[in-house]
């Protein structure tokens, strides 16, 4: 698990509370294959590389992962 504490935040999901949202971070010093950072608000973490993140967003522009989301 990375130590996030050095990181810098790239964006914060949520922002609107002080309970420790989900943010997500690009650890520069990691390997390529677990570059990209996402936390969540129980502590959790999940390690990507730029490539499958970039296949994420692809999905959520494409609107695969509105079903997901509850408004």
């Amino acid at each position: 698990m990375t130590d996030i504490s050095s990181l810098e935040p790239v964006a914060t999901f949520c922002g609107n509370c002080s309970c420790g949202c989900p943010q997500l971070f690009v650890d520069e010093a990691a390997p390529a294959e677990r570059r990209i950072v996402i936390t969540d608000d129980f502590g959790q973490q999940v390690q990507m590389s730029a490539d499958q993140f970039g296949s994420l967003i692809e999905e959520a522009k494409a609107g695969k992962l509105d079903s997901l989301a509850i408004v």
